[in-house]
């Protein structure tokens, strides 16, 4: 083969290599495209700002309409009836153009789109719930692994600098041994300081956080039966999340509201985190004993003592989980009703807990980074939805009714000025 036919088919097969490449990467970047691009108004599986994007190539009435909407979706509103209806559905929200995408690019995204699988959430073990990939330990065992390598190959050259050095006559003296290097020492040294610096400030970071507690309640609780099985609405219990700055616990007469007829537990065995079982009907009896109610009887006990409360009625102590330091301010109401957030931002997917323990860590950056991804319901005029909480804030309303903004954070109208949690 001469050099001519070698250089064309190196070059035949550089371009095939290529192509393989391309194509593989194409078709990974479906996922990079929908977030860079459609990330802040869509979801795969579910509606956001604006539709799920699964289904949709299903939806639309041809093959083409995908790709003009994506180019200019305000003429298409103008002009195309299926269009004006998603308008109407969505308004007063319009999608920004995306006419720099190729169609190769927007089928990629629909394509992300059609095939996503939501990620299977694992149940907490132990009262703890994953916080997703850590990979600290696998970096660390990495960093020392390659550091004992340099170490043993620094080692390898100056036993091979001796023996050049002897073969070709030149006299140096004997190496210094590595536990006497000076280098060697400071080096030792700085990585000592350096690592427990870090794990100094790690732990200081840490004190008076407790993510993951979990202490043991005078009733064994199950937010699992009665949240979830049960469908009991989180605001029945804690109505004053809604309307007041505390969540408040329930008094035991919400408890006995139901507890008057249900006598017995009759569903699904209970299982502790460590395997063992719950008397569902035994934490019954144990309510009846704190509120003085006579089961039998079907009422509660006679106030001898006429101190109000009926004999041997005495308060649950329960235990607090969930504890901000007294510097910081946090109003539940403000979040819940204005803020319109669920129970399970803060408290992890509390319908799914046989027992309650602390989901988040409740960390200044982890409230900030909630502020600044968290999006503002803001009032619209035309057709009164929104919260009017926010109808203040005239700039923004103008922004987004412009087009220049799609959306607006919390972050944006001040939810990050230390004053707001700190005064």
């Amino acid at each position: 083969m001469n050099r001519q036919s070698k250089f064309i088919y190196r070059f035949l097969a550089s371009l095939l290599f290529l192509n393989i490449i391309s194509n593989s990467s194409f078709a990974a970047d479906g996922e990079a495209l929908f977030k860079a691009n459609c990330s802040n108004c869509h979801k795969p599986d579910q509606d956001y700002t604006g539709p799920a994007l699964k289904g949709a190539v299903a939806r639309q009435p041809n093959a083409e309409w995908i790709y003009k909407w994506m180019k200019n979706p305000a003429g298409m509103i103008a002009a195309d009836p299926y269009a004006k209806n998603l308008y109407d559905k969505w308004k007063p929200t319009v999608m920004t153009a995306f006419g720099q995408l190729k169609k190769e690019e927007v089928d990629a995204i629909l394509k992300y789109a059609n095939d996503y699988v939501a990620p299977v959430a694992k149940g907490p073990v132990g009262g703890e719930q994953p916080d997703g990939e850590n990979n600290s330990l696998l970096f660390g065992i990495l960093t020392l692994a390659l550091a004992i390598i340099a170490f043993i190959l620094l080692q390898v050259n100056s036993n091979l600098r001796k023996l050049t050095d002897e073969k070709e006559g030149v006299l140096r003296g004997e190496p210094v041994p590595f536990y006497r290097n000076k280098t060697y020492l400071m080096t030792a040294v700085f990585l000592l300081f350096g690592m427990g610096g870090y794990l100094t400030i790690n732990a200081a970071m840490g004190l008076g956080r407790s993510k993951h507690y979990q202490p043991q309640q005078p009733i064994y609780y199950s937010h699992k039966v009665h949240a979830g099985i049960n469908q009991i609405n989180c605001l029945y219990c804690h109505g004053g999340a809604q309307d007041s700055k505390q969540g408040s616990i329930p008094s035991v007469n919400v408890c006995m509201n139901c507890h008057m007829a249900i006598k017995e537990y009759k569903g699904e065995q209970i299982v502790r985190e460590d395997g063992s079982q719950v008397n569902g009907t035994a934490e019954i009896q144990k309510l009846y004993s704190y509120t003085g109610w006579n089961p039998e009887k079907k009422e509660y006990n006679p106030d001898n003592n006429k101190d109000g409360i009926p004999d041997g009625a005495h308060p649950i102590e329960w235990i607090r989980i969930h504890n901000l330091p007294d510097h910081v301010y946090f109003n539940h109401s403000q979040h819940i009703k204005v803020g319109k957030q669920n129970c399970q931002t803060c408290h992890g997917n509390i319908q799914e807990m046989p027992e309650v323990y602390q989901f988040s860590d409740l960390s200044m950056g982890w409230c900030i980074n909630c502020h600044r991804e968290s999006k503002v319901d803001f009032y619209n005029k035309d057709d009164s939805t929104g919260n009017k909480f926010y109808s203040i804030y005239e700039k923004f309303h103008t922004d987004i009714k412009n087009h220049k903004l799609d959306s607006v954070t919390v972050e944006k109208i001040g939810g990050t000025e230390c004053q707001k949690c700190h005064y």
